[in-house]
């Protein structure tokens, strides 16, 4: 991040942060739900969840994890597709297992996940055993056959690549894909507009995407920017775009939600 901007890239960065920060605090009031009692899968380490979380904050987590579970069930349910009829879902930048853990008792299909963090990979294969675990690179192809998923969700992911990167996953996630399969993806759209340079604004109303701290993708430093109409007309060329939800991403706080569809044949 340090070049002539960066104060700039690490005011638009941290901003983004705080809407976490204050989400989460939203949720610290809650009752910790049973799991945190051990009725249901380990929690991870508090380093862990600060990783993927942003907090070490226990009722965060889980709580951030359900709403999201949740919101990617209803928006699915909305346009016809129900969770037990899937064959095989992958959670793509899966991270600690804070959705996945959600799904422990889903009926039907098999679950998966991936991440570049050899460490939170390591400690959700010895934790959740009900799901199957890969590693993988930040530019690197996935280990998975052709047509191997009737859904992939990626939850605050696109949202930490730079263009490149953008392309590269786009174009990957599309190939492990089963023709008619679904791909779910959130991004930070016009919510977070105010936040942005005048320069950066300009080119988000012209459908441009705007990366600010591109030299740490991958990670909570880089946050990338996405119009409707760049999904639609660019990064999403070759997929159907079944629905869009503005803020529609519960659990990862005022984020866009863009449901794709693989074409037939």
């Amino acid at each position: 991040m340090r070049n002539d901007r960066s104060g700039v890239v690490t005011r638009a960065v941290n901003r983004v942060k705080h809407w976490s920060v204050r989400a989460r605090d939203r949720v610290r009031s809650l009752p910790v739900r049973a799991s945190h009692r051990g009725q249901g899968p380990p929690l991870p380490p508090s380093r862990l969840m600060h990783l993927v979380a942003a907090s070490e904050d226990v009722s965060w987590f889980l709580d951030g994890g359900k709403q999201a579970s949740s919101s990617l069930r209803a928006i699915l349910a909305k346009n016809g597709v129900t969770m037990e009829s899937l064959g095989s879902i992958l959670d793509f930048g899966c991270g600690a297992g804070r959705v996945l853990r959600h799904w422990e008792n889903l009926q039907g299909p098999t679950l998966h996940g991936t991440d570049y963090n050899p460490t939170l990979i390591a400690w959700c294969q010895k934790n959740l055993p009900f799901v199957q675990f890969q590693h993988n690179e930040l530019g690197g192809g996935l280990a998975y056959q052709d047509e191997s998923f009737d859904l992939i969700y990626a939850l605050s992911v696109f949202t930490h690549l730079d263009e490149p990167l953008q392309y590269f996953w786009i174009r990957e996630l599309s190939r492990i894909l089963r023709p008619g399969g679904y791909l779910f993806i959130t991004t930070h759209g016009e919510h977070y507009l105010p936040q942005l340079a005048s320069e950066e604004q300009e080119r988000f109303r012209r459908g441009e995407i705007v990366v600010v701290g591109s030299r740490r993708e991958g990670s909570n430093d880089c946050a990338t920017f996405h119009p409707e109409s760049y999904m639609r007309s660019t990064l999403a060329t070759g997929l159907e775009v079944v629905d869009f939800v503005p803020e529609g991403a519960l659990g990862n706080p005022r984020q866009d939600v863009f449901l794709l569809r693989k074409p037939q044949g």
